[in-house]
């Protein structure tokens, strides 16, 4: 049975494979196609991005330790019926040692042109599966109204005392995926 997680309360995997499903649905009406994009940045003990190869996104589907591998862009939100829009399979033995966290986060692409933001975005979640068995371990819903924010960090996978563990995390930004970029990465950023 699923852990339904309340913000910020933390859980051991336990596990080495397993997927992390993102999903939302956007409201009717808004004018524009929503197109959310998960991202997942590998971060070491200094809070910085390994690379820029860490950083997982649609642009780069995996990660070169071969751990992460995004599952493909939903432009839309229309193709999964109510499934996960996004996923990222993870094998957390394959996370290379200097990995302390992966944070997973979803930003709207366009959303100045487009004037949209996650207040215009419901059902929106972030759930752990054990790809074993193809059991959901874990969600978190986000229950908040984040009507100005337009990237949101659902939830993050942790090293303590060498075991993983999962916290929802729920914390909205007034952001692009530049931005996370920017705040992680020490190197040049091309724009």
């Amino acid at each position: 049975m699923a852990i339904n997680l309340q913000k910020g309360q933390k859980i051991d995997i336990g596990l080495s494979r397993i997927t992390v499903g993102l999903g939302w649905d956007p409201n009717e009406g808004t004018g524009h196609d929503f197109d959310l994009d998960a991202s997942a940045i590998m971060i070491n003990a200094s809070r910085k991005l390994l690379g820029e190869s860490y950083f997982v996104f649609y642009n780069n589907l995996s990660s070169p330790d071969g751990a992460l591998l995004h599952t493909g862009d939903d432009p839309t939100g229309g193709n999964s019926d109510g499934d996960d829009d996004e996923a990222i399979k993870v094998d957390l033995s394959k996370i290379d040692t200097a990995v302390e966290e992966i944070l997973f986060v979803v930003t709207i692409e366009d959303f100045e042109r487009r004037k949209q933001n996650f207040g215009q975005v419901r059902n929106s979640y972030i759930r752990i599966v054990n790809d074993e068995n193809g059991e959901e371990i874990a969600k978190y819903e986000l229950g908040e109204d984040f009507s100005i924010e337009t990237g949101v960090e659902f939830g993050r996978l942790y090293k303590r005392n060498g075991n993983w563990k999962f916290e929802a995390s729920g914390i909205g930004y007034k952001a692009d995926l530049g931005y996370f970029l920017e705040k992680y990465y020490s190197g040049e950023i091309i724009k």
